[in-house]
């Protein structure tokens, strides 16, 4: 029996009372809700910071357009710099600009279209939440048809603050608000302090190479494994690396600083590579600290094309590498195939982005990470406002800190 044959039942009886006339029409569906729900105090006007050219950021203030019945007004709480923000800064390598960068970002829901009821995860949606975006799939080209289980090699995979300007303006997260667009994937993190919330994405990076790690069968609990490059998404990968229960952890920097930090994710052994005259005492330096024989697997956190070529050497035979660090092209490196990779029967895997499932992923190792005390809230270092994103991006050039964030209110 459905609802509506109950109701009428019930009006029946009542009528038979006659005390009918008071008991008011009980809707089939539930009443419309409007075409879209906002905040008393919503704006109609943002500002935002463009990158208009190589180094050069303008702040420009944009009217607000109107949200569709499926889109979302976001007011922007923070938004971490990445290295891919850093090398579009530097000269804009994608050819990109004008546009809005920062994809590291957070921010409350002040603006929310009616079709909008849960988000990537199916947690209910309302005004006030605090909420995450993850990468965009077009559902259209090779990738996406043939290789489904793996929508991050989506040829025209989309990002908010990776994309061109348009009539919106507001497609990134260094502004004051973003409009996030209909069938966009996105997720409600209210419980996470604003520096979590702004970790998840650089989070996901290392969530992802992790699991990547794992196809090659030599991450366990017993592996000796050796992280290069102790920047943000470094240290990020040591500490997901202890968060999965690995012990024994080689960090290899040039930075006594970040390998600190390193120390504090739960490296076992720090290796300053400045320390050694040359290679070949920098393998001898890894290997003490492996037993004698090198790393089981080789994460390669950096985006510096002699230290690709060096962690080939790092590993023992048999052992493997992941490569996280190359996201834009830096050049060249110099293998030699018979001693780096076929006597050595070294496994290779490459990690591109994430998939919009290693979100959750991602939000459940931060929380992880802080239960066993690793500080991961200290990676931010930085905090500017909007208008001063210029010497935020002169922070993370100078390798000053570790990661720097714009806060529009701050």
């Amino acid at each position: 029996m459905n609802r509506d044959q109950i109701s009428q039942i019930v009006r029946q009886v009542l009528k038979d009372t006659g005390v009918a006339a008071t008991i008011p029409e009980v809707p089939s569906h539930p009443t419309a809700l409007p075409a879209s729900r906002e905040t008393s105090s919503s704006p109609r006007t943002s500002r935002a910071a463009v990158l208009i050219g190589k180094s050069r950021i303008e702040m420009r203030e944009f009217p607000i357009r109107e949200i569709t019945d499926d889109e979302m007004l976001i007011r922007v709480e923070g938004c971490g710099i990445c290295g891919t923000d850093v090398h579009e800064f530097k000269g804009d390598p994608m050819g990109l600009a004008p546009l809005v960068l920062g994809h590291e970002g957070t921010g409350e829901i002040i603006r929310l279209g009616s079709n909008i009821r849960q988000d990537s995860a199916g947690k209910r949606v309302k005004l006030g939440d605090r909420i995450v975006t993850s990468v965009n799939a077009c559902g259209k080209c090779d990738a996406c048809l043939y290789t489904p289980g793996r929508l991050n090699l989506c040829e025209n995979l989309k990002v908010y603050g990776l994309l061109p300007d348009d009539e919106t303006h507001l497609n990134g997260y260094f502004a004051e608000h973003l409009i996030v667009r209909a069938d966009s994937t996105f997720f409600v993190v209210n419980d996470l302090s604003l520096e979590l919330r702004m970790l998840i994405e650089p989070a996901a990076v290392v969530v992802h190479a992790l699991e990547r790690a794992k196809l090659t069968g030599l991450v366990n609990f017993r592996s000796r494994v050796l992280v290069q490059g102790c920047g943000p998404i470094g240290l990020l990968m040591v500490a997901v690396v202890r968060a999965a229960g690995v012990q024994h952890i080689v960090a290899l920097d040039g930075d006594d600083s970040r390998l600190d930090m390193a120390g504090r994710m739960g490296a076992e052994h720090l290796i300053n590579h400045k320390n050694y005259a040359g290679v070949p005492e920098l393998v001898a330096a890894v290997k003490a600290a492996t037993k004698g024989r090198g790393a089981h697997l080789a994460f390669q956190c950096t985006g510096v094309p002699t230290a690709v070529s060096n962690i080939w050497k790092y590993v023992q035979r048999g052992g493997g590498i992941c490569e996280v660090g190359s996201f834009v092209d830096s050049g060249s490196c110099t293998v030699n195939p018979h001693h780096d990779i076929c006597a050595k029967e070294i496994t290779l895997v490459g990690s591109w982005v994430y998939t919009v499932e290693e979100y959750p992923i991602a939000y459940n190792f931060l929380r992880r990470a802080q239960g066993i005390g690793l500080p991961v809230e200290s990676l931010i270092t930085h905090r500017f406002p909007l208008d001063k994103m210029t010497e935020g991006f002169d922070v993370s050039i100078r390798q000053q800190g570790l990661k720097v964030a714009i806060l529009p209110d701050k």
